[in-house]
């Protein structure tokens, strides 16, 4: 039986394949036999990650409790049980429960749109046990299993490799690299960083060419996902802009109104000697008159908007504060493969002994031309450039294919997809070669020839890494025919491509006899003429440049922190507007710094290049200790920790694994980079509807404060009960500010810098306005009470006509509430269909708690004659008017305020 200490070697890589065999005693031909295999799995456990233990769902039900403005209500609650008063408990029941059932589902339907398309991985692997091939589940894979690879399978664990044929594996998920990574068997340096480990194959990549065979070395959590797994589960957890202010908010508000309650049941109790049941009630009514208990719901509603709109632009939102932190991002963090990148190889440039030329288009689809000084090429007239795109189509072993969507795919190499692609580009003539014999790519040659007939002689075209044909030619080929090789020349085309951040492949080709039938590496010794050169890229994406020109405007700085290589990284950074093409940083470099040097490099540096999962995640963490408000995006496991970690973690949903999508807080159901700025500009557009909100809200609980507050001073009526004063707060704050969620972004708002996560949730002018229009509700209100009272009118016309008056002049400060600082009357006064049928509803709700006998001995009100609803209706109107000047003279303020800070 194996050793558990023998496993805690992390460099397999460094071993010969004899040493990994004694280690793990296990045959490289007949595999483990199968008691030592069912052994070693309960030893070791089954090849599986932990699962994160689910919360059952009452618990995260009641987790909407978790709100102490929801605990000052339950308290109210209780207390008026105690006195008997159970309507009123019951009512205030009903408001918190509610409240927690919105938040509730809303969670639910965004997580079920994530599951929904979520892709699930393979889990069977093709082994030899006992010298039989069989096919097991890949959770039963055990250490020192032997492992056979084909094209397309998924690595079922983490496996030195004893067999490589032309084996070339996908890793870019894992490593970042967006190239299928060369295979081979020969131990190499231990201190090797992840994505060069070329004798070494991880769990969830996939095999993309080739065959070969591989010895289980880890399973489970000891695989390298398995270690990104454990370095997410350390993550700690930071709560969003939304919820710090919030929870201060709350906690703020909540020691004012314990105070106020407290001295105002002190000077009541002595100074007005109020019999205690009713004083009480009385304060309870000034405490739930000052909870903006309607605030957790229709902030929860406003988000879910923000989720369903979200959802159409093709972002699916797993937490609904998520929504708001997009709006306040100032640095997304990207990886580029996949995300920025296309991950589909493309032919960008072609050289030839005699010019240079631009291949258009991007991807897999064949659609694009090759050009020279902006104009198609006419191959007539290019026979060198014809000769080299036929080298690369028939010393080939990829094929091009589009599925049931219509999407264009390969099968095969990437590199070689992209060259199969050129030629389906270009005009040349497309018809098939017979095959006379080949030679495979291997990675210890580095190069593929291909034999094949050509009228009275044959010929072998020969495609692959640059310097390898470099050392074949002795001749080249132009249009004036062939002349003598001039390496030094192609060396610095070579170099000024590799410069771009392209993969440049040679293409060449020697004449042989007609009865040449067989191939041999020693053919290709002497008498080679090289053709040409090709650029390949991973592009961008078109979308995606445009989306970081829109981040830039809006003042988001967008970084580039990939594993590919720091040239590529460079070269496609500046293509897409990230950085100069000058200053990148290098994981190695990264590795060096302390924290502290790290968060400057962090901010002054936007291309990171040569990164590991643990460089991702300290670069975070680098910019959250700068209080910066940050996204990370990705679609590897190479990036789930530091997605986890982000503000706002961003998973594409195609291309993205599993482990990233529960990683993230939003998932792009497009892969779509320009999402992201859609995303921002709905966050943006939430959080200024959400101020808009509360401004509207908290002038209702102020009014009605200030109204129990002055009558308990001076010993009049009490003017609300508790549960109309909980009937007023819920009709204007989930029916009429309801609408408030659906206004439009305003102008220029994605012209504006992110907001720092230090700004309050309400600034000075905010804390104004509220002051203003609760005295202006409430003291009206006051003196219209006074003014009835003394004329004789009864105490529940009185009330009922109260009620009304608080909720009507609601109605008309909504449209004051449209716009923070500009008129009511400004932009698209009709924009927002909401606002006019809310209000049609909030009069017809008003209308039945007036008129409905039910609604009449729930909630105390009586029926009003029909002039007295002129006194709600002017008094609306006339607040209205007030508001609108006080903006006006805000908004000359502001302007002089731009003149002066000018000059």
């Amino acid at each position: 039986m194996v050793k558990a200490e023998t496993l805690s070697n992390k460099n397999w890589h460094s071993l010969e394949v004899s040493q990994v065999l004694d280690l793990l005693t296990t045959n490289a031909t007949k595999g483990l036999l199968e008691k030592e295999a069912n052994e070693r799995l309960v030893q070791f456990g089954e090849n599986v990650l932990p699962e994160k233990k689910k919360e059952s769902r009452l618990l995260r039900f009641f987790k909407h409790f978790n709100d102490i403005l929801i605990y000052i209500l339950l308290i109210a609650a209780v207390v008026t049980a105690i006195l008997g008063h159970w309507v009123d408990t019951i009512v205030i029941v009903i408001v918190a429960v509610v409240n927690a059932c919105i938040g509730y589902f809303q969670e639910n339907k965004a997580e079920k749109a994530l599951e929904d398309i979520k892709k699930m991985l393979s889990h069977t692997a093709q082994i030899i046990r006992d010298g039989k091939r069989l096919e097991i589940g890949a959770s039963h894979l055990a250490i020192g299993d032997l492992v056979i690879l084909h094209p397309g399978d998924k690595i079922p664990a983490d496996l030195r490799l004893i067999k490589s044929d032309n084996l070339r594996i996908e890793e870019s998920a894992l490593t970042g690299e967006s190239i299928p990574s060369q295979k081979n068997v020969g131990a190499i340096s231990a201190d090797t960083p992840l994505g060069d480990r070329n004798n070494m194959a991880f769990s969830t990549t996939t095999v993309s060419a080739g065959t070969g065979m591989g010895i289980v070395v880890a399973t489970g959590q000891n695989t390298e996902i398995g270690k990104i797994n454990r370095m997410m589960s350390e993550v700690k957890l930071i709560t969003t802009p939304l919820l710090r202010q919030t929870a201060k908010f709350g906690k703020s508000v909540s020691f004012v109104i314990i105070a106020i309650a407290v001295v105002v049941f002190i000077f009541g109790y002595f100074y007005r000697h109020y019999d205690t049941g009713e004083l009480l009630m009385s304060v309870i009514g000034l405490a739930i008159a000052a909870i903006p208990e309607g605030l957790p719901a229709i902030l929860s509603i406003i988000l879910a908007i923000g989720v369903q709109n979200m959802a159409k632009r093709k972002a699916i939102v797993r937490t609904l504060p998520s929504v708001e932190t997009l709006g306040s991002v100032a640095v997304i963090c990207s990886d580029k493969t996949g995300t920025l990148t296309k991950n589909e190889m493309t032919v960008k440039t072609l050289v030839t002994g005699d010019d240079k030329f631009d291949v258009t288009g991007t991807g897999y689809s064949p659609v694009g031309d090759v050009v020279k000084d902006n104009e198609t090429v006419d191959f007539s007239a290019e026979p060198v450039l014809d000769s080299l795109i036929g080298c690369f189509y028939i010393c080939n072993e990829a094929s091009l294919g589009k599925d049931d969507e219509d999407n264009w795919y390969i099968k095969g190499d990437p590199t070689e997809g992209a060259l199969i692609t050129l030629y389906e580009k270009a005009s040349v003539d497309h018809h098939e070669t017979d095959r006379i014999a080949t030679i495979p790519f291997d990675s210890e040659y580095k190069y593929m020839a291909t034999l094949v007939e050509a009228d009275d002689k044959n010929i072998i075209y020969i495609k692959g890494a640059p310097d390898r044909l470099l050392d074949m030619a002795d001749k080249e080929l132009s249009l004036s025919g062939e002349k003598p090789f001039d390496r030094k020349n192609w060396e610095d085309e070579i170099t000024g491509l590799a410069g771009k951040g392209q993969r440049v492949i040679g293409g060449a080709y020697k004449i042989v006899a007609k009865n040449k039938k067989n191939l041999l590496h020693e053919d290709l010794h002497e008498g080679v003429t090289f053709l040409g050169l090709a650029g390949i890229i991973d592009p961008p994406r078109e979308e995606a440049i445009e989306a970081i020109r829109q981040c830039t405007e809006a003042g988001i700085t967008v970084k580039m922190i990939t594993g590919d290589h720091i040239e590529t990284a460079k070269s496609i950074g500046l293509e897409m507007g990230i950085g100069d093409g000058v200053k990148a940083l290098e994981g190695k470099a990264i590795e060096q710094m302390t924290d502290e040097e790290l968060e400057s490099a962090a901010v002054e540096y936007n291309i990171f290049a040569r990164t590991s999962p643990e460089h991702k995640l300290r670069l975070v963490k680098a910019l959250q200790a700068r209080n910066i408000i940050c996204a990370m995006t990705g679609d590897g496991v190479n990036d789930a920790p530091a997605l986890k970690k982000a503000d706002v973690g961003i998973a594409m949903g195609i291309k993205g694994t599993e482990v990233t999508k529960d990683a993230a807080e939003m998932v792009l159901a497009d892969d779509n980079f320009s999402t992201i700025a859609a995303a921002v500009e709905e966050g943006r557009r939430v959080y200024d509807n959400l101020k808009k909100t509360i401004l509207f809200i908290l002038p209702t609980n102020g009014a009605e404060s200030f109204l129990i507050i002055a009558s308990i001073l001076f010993g009049t009526l009490m003017p609300l009960t508790p549960i109309q004063i909980l009937w007023v707060n819920m009709v204007t704050s989930v029916t009429i500010s309801l609408a408030l969620a659906f206004e439009k972004l305003e102008p220029d708002t994605m012209k504006q810098r992110p907001r720092s996560p230090r700004t309050p949730l309400l600034n000075g002018y905010f804390i104004w306005r509220i002051l203003f229009v609760s005295v202006l509700i409430g003291g009206g209100t006051l003196l219209l009470n006074l003014y009835l009272l003394n004329n004789g009118v009864s105490e529940d016309i009185v009330r009922t006509v109260t009620i009304q008056t608080i909720v009507i002049t609601q109605m008309f400060h909504l449209y004051n509430s449209r716009s923070i600082r500009q008129s009511a009357f400004y932009g698209d006064f009709f924009g927002n269909k909401a606002v006019f049928v809310v209000s049609g509803l909030l009069i017809l709700l008003q209308l039945s708690i007036t008129y409905i006998p039910f609604m009449n001995e729930v909630f105390g009100t009586v029926r009003l004659p029909l002039h007295f609803w002129i006194y709600p209706f002017v008094f609306g109107f006339i607040i209205f008017i007030i508001v609108e000047i006080e903006k006006w003279i805000m908004r000359l303020i502001d302007g002089k305020r731009i003149k002066t800070n000018k000059s």
